[in-house]
């Protein structure tokens, strides 16, 4: 069973009492304080618009250990000829519009609604979100956004206007200060670069580790 969660209260229930989809709880809003505390918590909103607000927390996490990330010999040229310029915190509502915006295969519409959007942006604006923005001749190409917490940088969404754009930003994220970047959930692009499924009692431990100043 999933849970009806209090507008007064921002406690989750346990984690480890999610539906095999992942699905815990159902309700609240997308404060900054409900936010922190969920992603604290290994777990996260996904839902679409018209929909009541989804807090997912998989039994299986989707990660990248940043040492085993894979670079391809094509895409080490990339990086190598500096194809691309790359920032960090520059355009982060840039990237988040390009997010929801970008059409996938196989999706319709988006998960980032206007609702969304305003929550992370908030978020930013506070410090605990970030993006990464790929320039090609100053046009924005790529990007990601997501949370940082302790060591893990919890990965919201990713974009490619241009060919290897998002695996850029990807990649450069790995090189940050971070222990682990979480994917949350699997599809073949992630896995050909890397990613591997860890328990979620796994990632928690490396969630919940402070980092050293």
């Amino acid at each position: 069973m999933f849970f009806q969660l209090s507008e007064d209260e921002l406690i989750f229930p346990d984690p480890r009492l999610a539906e095999a989809d992942g699905l815990l709880a159902i309700g609240g809003d997308l404060s900054v304080e409900r936010l922190l505390n969920a992603y604290s918590n290994g777990i996260f909103p996904w839902f679409s618009e018209g929909d009541p607000i989804l807090w997912y927390a998989p039994l299986e996490r989707c990660v990248i250990f940043p040492a085993k990330i894979k670079i391809s010999k094509s895409m080490k040229k990339v990086l190598s000829d500096e194809t691309f310029v790359i920032t960090i915190d520059e355009a982060f509502e840039e990237v988040i519009v390009n997010c929801a915006n970008t059409p996938r295969k196989g999706q319709d519409g988006t998960w980032i609604t206007n609702e969304m959007q305003e929550a992370y942006i908030n978020l930013y604006k506070l410090g605990f979100a970030h993006s990464i923005e790929v320039w090609l001749d100053k046009t924005l190409v790529g990007g990601l956004y997501g949370l940082k917490m302790n060591s893990v940088f919890c990965g919201e969404s990713m974009f490619s206007h241009v060919s290897n754009a998002s695996k850029a930003a990807l990649i450069y994220l790995s090189k940050l200060n971070i222990d682990l970047i979480d994917c949350q959930l699997p599809n073949d692009h992630l896995m050909s670069l890397g990613a591997e499924m860890i328990s979620n009692e796994a990632y928690l431990e490396i969630l919940q580790q402070e980092q050293p100043i």
